[in-house]
């Protein structure tokens, strides 16, 4: 292998590198700035001056897939930045279990292709519950939908009640290891779409 392709687009590019010293820097998980000192490979960025939506068009000027380009995200980050903290193999189950259930649940009811990015986030905290007749200590996982139109702003996404109720009551009966479900109004700015 020579090459290691990346998907870094600019408000990665913008979020990520300091302009006026440390405390302008939005990011520091994305693609640039992260990769190791001693590297063997060559890094190619194709997509490094596109914001978002510029990305989706030239993915529909190439004849990519609606299913593809209109993923969420896309493209974006994997589950390793939805995670907050150490990234494990039974956390990734865990969340990849409660997106599942997020993103089938946006497909079913139409909202889906309404809803810019939507994401379930866990988060490294546990707290009290009750299952049945005994008390659990589990994890809680944020769901995250915005909508925007290149990522520098976004803002989140005012899914119905019952349909979140739905989602959330479906995570904690059917994701082992959760027993709290909370969704994100914070618009970007001040917080970014991602947490991690």
């Amino acid at each position: 292998m020579k090459w290691l392709a990346q998907g870094t687009i600019y408000p990665d590019v913008i979020e990520s590198v300091s302009v006026n010293g440390p405390s302008a820097t939005i990011k520091s998980h994305h693609n640039v700035g992260g990769l190791p000192e001693k590297m063997h490979l060559k890094v190619v960025e194709p997509l490094r001056l596109l914001f978002k939506d510029e990305v989706r068009r030239v993915g529909n000027a190439m004849g990519m897939p609606g299913d593809i380009l209109g993923r969420h995200p896309f493209p974006g980050p994997g589950l390793a930045i939805r995670i907050v903290g150490e990234v494990t193999p039974s956390k990734l189950e865990t969340l990849r279990e409660a997106d599942e259930i997020f993103i089938s649940g946006l497909k079913k009811n139409g909202y889906y292709d309404k809803v810019w990015q939507a994401a379930v986030i866990l988060l490294p905290v546990q707290s009290v519950g009750v299952m049945g007749d005994e008390r659990t200590y589990e994890n809680a996982v944020v769901l995250r939908a915005v909508t925007s139109t290149d990522g520098m702003t976004a803002d989140w996404s005012h899914l119905p009640h019952e349909f979140l109720a739905e989602v959330s009551n479906q995570i904690i009966n059917r994701v082992k290891g959760v027993n709290r479900v909370v969704y994100d109004i914070s618009s970007k700015p001040p917080s970014t779409i991602e947490w991690e």
